[in-house]
């Protein structure tokens, strides 16, 4: 018999009762340290407390009038990640995929009111990933994703990751955009070159076409910039966020050029819940934290302790842990042993950790991680490296 919850997930056997920072406790009172964060989105931790009170405050006002009216707190914070990033414009909505797919409309859109509408297929890079609907699981175009659930949306090709050549093989006269993670997530946490962000948007602006940078998982200071692609300085046309924006709270968002949004008119998109008042709430608490001055140093510097303590890890267990790659507090392990088995054994050890593509273990902690938390966390995942080595 069918689970009342459809049982797509394999989901780890614990129950979660509630969250402290960078803590869950479930009703026993275990306690695991939280190195996933919710698979990057609780970026500030669990129950922090600016963001409890926003929502109370809001909940207790009002929670939903749809997009028919004026939301003051919408436009607030579209003004303020406006001023923050390279963008004009901004497109509320209830998660990354919802982003994604106003990301694709947009560049397409953009073509056709420019007086191309030839020009609609989009290039995306082997490793990819960008959402479960059927556009973007086409857009990604993994096996793993695909299967099962063709014919699948046309309009997409793919090349093989890192491979500059049969990028620029593949642009043709119906190319619209190129669209690609700054730091892969899913993929196995693979930071694309600050070099190769620059060539790609020279290679853009030399064929007429958008760049699409998809930052649901690396932006929002996950990288110790407030968007991953800033340390390349080659901004795009187009880029979907989400997960860290809403702090656990669901929400996303599709950031664009005046230019590259020309087309997005009245009628052209819509969301009946997409910057509803509470999540708007949420979202300037949670920008409030992030633009702190001090708040991104303190990811960097956070960053640089963790990598120290997995780097010392790996040399010690290399049986187990190849190497570790990433950027800022987005960081894999390359392992050795089955990554599965890895995130097991630091279960069992107390510390949350998350799969990943390419036989790689994410470590994904809040931001507000303290030094103590990250040393906490490296001695437990040093427990789970030494089950598994024997």
């Amino acid at each position: 018999m069918i689970d009342p919850v459809l049982p797509t997930y394999a989901r780890a056997p614990i129950v979660v009762e509630r969250g402290e920072g960078c803590w869950l406790i479930d009703a026993e009172g275990r306690r695991w340290l939280d190195f996933g964060a919710g698979i990057a989105v609780n970026a500030l931790g669990h129950a922090h407390p600016a963001l409890v009170e926003a929502l109370s405050t809001q909940a207790a006002k009002l929670w939903h009038t749809s997009n028919l009216y004026r939301i003051p707190g919408q436009e607030r914070l579209a003004a303020r990640m406006v001023e923050a990033s390279f963008a004009d414009t901004v497109f509320f909505t209830n998660s990354g995929v919802e982003a994604m797919e106003c990301a694709i409309k947009t560049a397409r859109k953009f073509h056709s009111h420019n007086g191309a509408p030839e020009r609609w297929r989009m290039i995306a890079f082997e490793g990819s990933f960008h959402g479960r609907s059927l556009a973007t699981i086409a857009l990604a175009g993994q096996e793993k994703l695909v299967k099962g659930f063709g014919p699948m949306p046309d309009g997409f090709d793919h090349v093989p990751f890192g491979d500059h050549e049969a990028l620029r093989a593949a642009i043709g006269p119906e190319t619209a955009a190129v669209v690609i993670e700054p730091v892969q997530g899913e993929g196995g946490v693979r930071p694309i070159p600050a070099q190769c962000l620059r060539g790609l948007r020279d290679l853009c602006d030399e064929h007429g076409i958008l760049l699409v940078y998809d930052e649901i998982q690396c932006g929002y200071g996950r990288t110790g910039k407030l968007f991953a692609h800033e340390w390349s300085g080659a901004t795009p046309d187009v880029m979907a966020v989400a997960k860290a924006i809403g702090g656990g709270f669901p929400l996303g968002a599709c950031l664009a050029t005046e230019r590259a949004a020309a087309g997005m008119t009245a009628g052209t998109h819509g969301s009946t819940y997409g910057g509803n008042p509470l999540a708007m709430a949420v979202g300037n608490a949670v920008l409030d934290v992030m633009l702190d001055p001090g708040f991104l140093p303190r990811v960097s510097a956070a960053a640089g302790r963790l990598r120290q303590r997995l780097e010392g890890l790996a040399a010690r267990f290399p049986a187990v842990v190849e190497g570790v790659r990433g950027e800022g507090l987005m960081l894999g392990l390359k392992c050795a042993a089955p990554n599965t088995d890895v995130v097991a054994k630091a279960r069992d050890a107390g510390l949350l950790l998350v799969p990943a593509g390419d036989n790689v273990v994410r470590v994904l902690p809040p931001l507000i991680v303290t030094d103590a938390e990250i040393d906490e966390g490296a001695e437990r995942l040093e427990a789970a490296c030494a089950a598994l080595a024997g």
